[in-house]
């Protein structure tokens, strides 16, 4: 008996390893992100550092079932379709294009690969998709809200905070939804009796680009909505409180970092979404078949304290209409 039992024990433990190597070695996915920006302090709350963690929450963990490519342009958007190509030749199973270049560029290194984009523009007039409800190719995701639109609406709502103000300067990029951005607040600027300034910040150069608005006399800034100037968003403060510009941006970080106003939709959020995008893609949907997504919900923002040290009085008319008064 002692024997049959030793025997059966034996044979017992010499199945475990065998059963154990049976079992499916785990999927491990690879994600790849493409930024025409700088890569980020861990302890920004942009969207290329809260993706990866909405997907945490989702059930993907770095190291383990998850390997995330970053790839970042530094601001210099000709690099982009060399990185877009990089991410293709790792195999990554889904590239996650932040801003309208990084999107062109991806569409122009892969047509099968998935890409999900979080993207403002005509995403229909450049080709990305067929149409919003179905897209009809590689590319699906989250439209940042039509940014060519929201620019008459910021520069408005920044001429109401400060309306004796003659010229109002815009600080762009040479991205094409920056572009894009500029054309719409021109169109807009003759019925609200102010002339605008533009100016191009190249290669990260903002003391010059202040000095510039300075010189022009202008009174206000609208800050286009981009990766890149987001990036350097704190930087940009500093200048904006320096020279005493009253400026509005687009994600509500900007007002809650030291910011005047912010007029757009929820960074966190839209994420958010752009994470559950990767998820239902990585789990077998075809991104033709997934409508691309808009924001209906806008946010105003407006720091109080900002105002105070700029020595400006907020219109109540204007307060009244804040989601959020930062005091």
């Amino acid at each position: 008996m002692e024997r049959r039992s030793f025997l059966a024990a034996a044979l017992a433990f010499a199945a475990v390893p065998l059963a154990a190597e049976a079992q499916p070695a785990r999927k491990v996915y690879r994600l790849g992100i493409l930024s025409p920006a700088g890569r980020p302090s861990p302890s920004a709350p942009g969207s290329v550092i809260r993706i990866p963690r909405a997907l945490h929450e989702l059930g993907y963990v770095e190291g383990q079932n998850l390997v995330v490519e970053q790839r970042f342009a530094e601001g210099k958007i000709d690099r982009l379709s060399g990185l877009a190509r990089e991410l293709v030749e790792l195999r990554v199973d889904v590239i996650v294009a932040v801003s309208a270049a990084a999107v062109q560029a991806a569409k122009e290194a892969t047509k099968t690969v998935p890409i999900v984009m979080f993207s403002s523009g005509d995403l229909v007039g450049r080709g990305f998709v067929a149409s919003l409800a179905r897209p009809g190719g590689n590319i699906t995701g989250v439209a940042l809200a039509p940014e060519n639109e929201l620019a008459g609406k910021r520069l408005e709502l920044i001429k109401e905070a400060v309306p004796r103000v003659p010229r109002i300067a815009v600080l762009t990029t040479a991205e094409p939804s920056a572009k894009t951005q500029v054309a719409k607040a021109r169109q807009a600027a003759p019925s609200l009796g102010v002339k605008l300034v533009v100016v191009e910040a190249r290669s990260a150069a903002y003391d010059r680009a202040f000095a510039t608005m300075v010189t022009e006399g202008a009174g206000a800034l609208f800050v286009v909505a981009s990766p890149v100037l987001n990036r350097d968003r704190k930087r940009i403060h500093e200048l904006a409180a320096k020279h005493r510009i009253p400026a509005i941006y687009d994600w509500r970080e900007n007002a809650e970092e030291g910011g005047l106003m912010t007029y757009g939709s929820n960074n966190a959020a839209l994420s958010r979404r752009v994470a559950e995008y990767v998820d239902k893609i990585l789990k077998g949907a075809k991104p033709a078949d997934l409508p691309v997504e808009q924001p209906t919900t806008f946010e105003l923002v407006i720091n109080l304290k900002t105002a105070r040290s700029l020595g400006l009085t907020i219109p109540p008319s204007l307060l009244l209409r804040a989601d959020q008064v930062i005091e």
